[in-house]
């Protein structure tokens, strides 16, 4: 579900039986299938959030997937056997790292992934020199805003989005999606604002 960050319901055990990593090549096409999976979680939402049958069928494509992955802004979290059943998708968006999707398969929910993937997309945004992540998701969802808010980020006023999350904005109105529910958030890094409190 494009730019509907989510996932399984945030835990905070750490299975060190998964890894997150970086994303090869043979990884990108199963992908699909596990955002797919994630969007279970919404189906008791469906009503309050105001999304459709078809919303739920849409997914990223294999080929923004592949690029994501070339670029290197792509993370997977992959089980004993070394199979993504998680992955976190980042794109510049006015200048700052923003984090387009993240999701877990809800078969290997509650096992802190969606943590390790948001932590490890704020500690490379940080590196690479980005001051800050964004990323829009629902409100009152609690695997959604209150889950980021636990780990930093802060709701946007939309005065404070610049033009690229505007068009973000207007592009989920048009897909149907209920702005009136959904926040945009922002992760500052280190010295990126408002001071970086830990992702």
């Amino acid at each position: 579900m494009e730019a509907a960050v989510g996932g399984a319901p945030a835990s905070d055990v750490v299975n060190e039986s998964y890894s997150i990593r970086a994303a090869r090549p043979d990884d990108v096409d199963g992908l699909p299938a596990v955002e797919l999976q994630a969007t279970r979680l919404y189906r008791e939402y469906m009503d309050e959030i105001g999304i459709t049958e078809e919303g739920f069928a849409h997914v990223t494509s294999v080929d923004e997937f592949r690029v994501a992955q070339e670029q290197g802004h792509l993370w997977v979290a992959a089980d004993g056997g070394d199979e993504p059943v998680g992955f976190a998708l980042v794109r510049e968006i006015d200048g700052v790292a923003h984090l387009e999707e993240l999701d877990v398969d809800t078969a290997h929910g509650r096992q802190g992934l969606g943590k390790r993937l948001l932590h490890t997309v704020c500690r490379w945004a940080e590196a690479v020199g980005y001051p800050a992540v964004t990323l829009s998701t629902f409100r009152d969802i609690p695997w959604n805003a209150p889950f980021y808010a636990r780990h930093g980020f802060r709701s946007l006023d939309p005065s404070e989005l610049g033009e690229g999350l505007r068009r973000l904005v207007e592009g989920e109105r048009k897909r149907g999606l209920r702005i009136d529910l959904r926040v945009i958030m922002r992760w500052d890094a280190e010295g990126g604002g408002d001071g970086g409190v830990a992702c």
